[in-house]
């Protein structure tokens, strides 16, 4: 929008220009949204997003509970009524288990996960799932639940009510349902009662050091992490191997500013290094091509044979109308037809990018699963410059 010196309306030169010629402002567009799709290509990762720090981690807790509140539609079995028992005489109540009728209790495993950064009286997501017969755990009531990590400490107690993020519902003859029924979860279900602090900060001989774990291990994508610390703090950062780069802490950087450091390394960006792998799945006919992935120069030829199967029924007729010479009978007929689809060579130069490589693939106009028999033809011929995956 061009803005008169003289005060008379702005001239839209722009919607003139879109105007008056299309096709060029289509393709100034499209060259724009290249520019910018190339621009954003070469945009690194930020190293938080591509590591793990040792030591910070969840520690996963289990307990075995009980739910109440099921409306006939909980466990038939001894073991709840047994565990139903035992709740009561710990209230006073001394009964057994043939004195309790099942149906509206149900056994359940609680699991969860303690965040490393969890602290006492901070609540924490757990699930529900059901360990005996019962038909639905909809409308559940989790009696509180110790739930234990794997040095047999309780670290957390669950208890609420049970979300399905469904329903069920059933007559004499049919029922109808939405989501798993017997599997369920409490939000913020678990309060913390002990806390597993972690520690990312590795005391040795006198220094300190942080751990980054890569995420998806490679040697080109460590040794850029470390090249990259190192540009703001000189030889602090280095290679342990293709999963593990370590940091030592600056002596300069006091104890309370360990983690602004931290936050300060992990924002720096690095240019992520993925290798050339084919990675395939005959059972979906999904075909993931990584970006480095080359082909050498070859000729392609994909042809099928086609079979086709046509079944008839023809009605056998007596020849004599109303006599008993014979009887109407239905004759099965099969015809078997077998078509050679043309099958052409087609050379395939080098490919070096994805986009050319997908150029040249889509150029035979082969199936997903033609492209999988290509593949693996590619890769018996040594013209595949990458490592096949077949899940």
């Amino acid at each position: 929008m061009m803005e008169p010196m003289d005060g008379r309306k702005p001239v839209d030169v722009a919607g003139r220009f879109r105007r008056l010629c299309p096709a060029a402002w289509m393709a100034r567009a499209a060259a724009a949204f290249l520019l910018l799709v190339v621009c954003g290509s070469v945009r690194g990762e930020r190293i938080k997003d591509i590591v793990e720090i040792q030591g910070v981690r969840g520690n996963p807790l289990t307990g075995v509970g009980l739910v109440i509140g099921l409306a006939g539609t909980g466990d038939t079995g001894l073991l709840s009524r047994q565990m139903l028992t035992n709740i009561l005489r710990e209230s006073g109540l001394v009964l057994s288990p043939s004195d309790l009728s099942g149906g509206n209790i149900a056994v359940v495993m609680v699991t969860g996960e303690l965040g490393p950064f969890h602290r006492e009286g901070m609540r924490i997501d757990v699930d529900i799932s059901s360990l005996g017969d019962a038909k639905t755990l909809q409308g559940a009531m989790l009696l509180p639940t110790p739930l234990k990590g794997l040095d047999g400490q309780v670290y957390a107690v669950a208890q609420g009510g049970v979300s399905l993020g469904g329903w069920s519902v059933a007559g004499k003859q049919a029922s109808l349902s939405k989501n798993h029924q017997t599997v369920g979860r409490i939000a913020n279900g678990a309060i913390v009662e002990k806390a597993e602090l972690a520690s990312f900060v590795e005391q040795v001989a006198g220094q300190r050091f942080i751990t980054l774990s890569l995420r998806n291990s490679d040697f080109s994508t460590a040794q850029r992490i470390s090249d990259v610390i190192n540009q703001s703090y000189a030889d602090s950062a280095f290679v342990l191997d293709a999963a593990s780069v370590r940091v030592m802490v600056p002596p300069d950087i006091t104890q309370r500013n360990v983690i602004a450091f931290l936050d300060e390394i992990t924002q720096k960006e690095v240019t992520v290094d993925t290798p050339a792998v084919v990675v395939i799945n005959e059972r979906t006919g999904t075909i993931v091509v990584g970006e480095n992935v080359g082909i050498s120069s070859v000729a392609i030829s994909q042809g099928s044979l086609v079979v086709k199967v046509k079944e008839t029924a023809q009605v056998s007729q007596p020849m004599a109308p109303f006599s008993d010479a014979g009887s109407t009978e239905v004759i099965p007929e099969t015809m078997v037809g077998v078509e050679e689809q043309n099958a052409y060579l087609i050379p395939v130069e080098r490919a070096v990018t994805v986009s050319e490589l997908a150029k040249t693939l889509n150029a035979i106009g082969a199936s997903p699963r033609d492209l999988i028999a290509i593949f693996n033809a590619l890769k018996e011929a040594g013209a595949l410059q990458a490592k096949l995956v077949i899940m």
